[in-house]
Formats: C-alpha cells, sequence, structure tokens
C-alpha cells in the first residue's frame, strides 16, 4: 500500500503531465500503440524537437518508457494499467463511465 505522501506525488505527476495540451495529446496518441517522436510529430503537425521534450516530461512522470530499437527510440505507456486509467478518466469526464468498486467498498471492515 502507498503512502499518503507517494500518493500525493503520483497525483502530482499525473497533474503535471496532464496539465499541457501536448503533453494530453502525446499520451493519447500513445494510447493507440509505441511510436517514434518523428511519427508522432507529424501525426500531431509538431516539431520533432517539441514533441522529443514533451516525451522527456512524460518519462520523467513515470508515464512512458523507451526501447531502443537499432539506432531510433521509440515511445509506449509504461504498462496497459495506465492505458486502462486513461481510457476509464476519459469515461468518467464524459459521464460514461462503468461502474466501480469504490475506495470506500475495498476497505476491510475487521
Amino acid at each position: 500500500m502507498l503512502t499518503s505522501t507517494q500518493r500525493l506525488d503520483a497525483i502530482q505527476r499525473l497533474g503535471r503531465a496532464l496539465s499541457d495540451p501536448t503533453r494530453s495529446r502525446l499520451l493519447l496518441a500513445l494510447l493507440e500503440g509505441p511510436n517514434y517522436p518523428a511519427g508522432l510529430a507529424d501525426q500531431l503537425g509538431l516539431t520533432r524537437q517539441n514533441v522529443s521534450n514533451h516525451l522527456a516530461c512524460l518519462r520523467d512522470c513515470g508515464l512512458v518508457s523507451t526501447h531502443a530499437r537499432g539506432r531510433q527510440v521509440s515511445y509506449e505507456l509504461v504498462d496497459a494499467s495506465l492505458a486502462h486509467a486513461l481510457e476509464d478518466l476519459l469515461q468518467v469526464v464524459w459521464g460514461t463511465s462503468r461502474s466501480h468498486q469504490s475506495p470506500g467498498d475495498r476497505l476491510d471492515p475487521a
């Protein structure tokens, strides 16, 4: 179980990542699967340098990972849990979310 400090740090890192429209767009693009900075730049109409800077921030936030493929580096969401969490977050915001167990329901009453 995470401590309160660890939970706060995680929420702040997520907030930092989502607070910038370009980083949000990159996360949404990476929901589709791994990609290279040049491909993301072309897809989103951004410069490669801009994309690289934002991907570095997302990596520092712990949300994306890198994989060297020859001389190129691809980026992807850190794991499937993040993809599910982002999809759930989108559904909550648009009011189309499915029912989940609330945090209070997970507590052991004993």
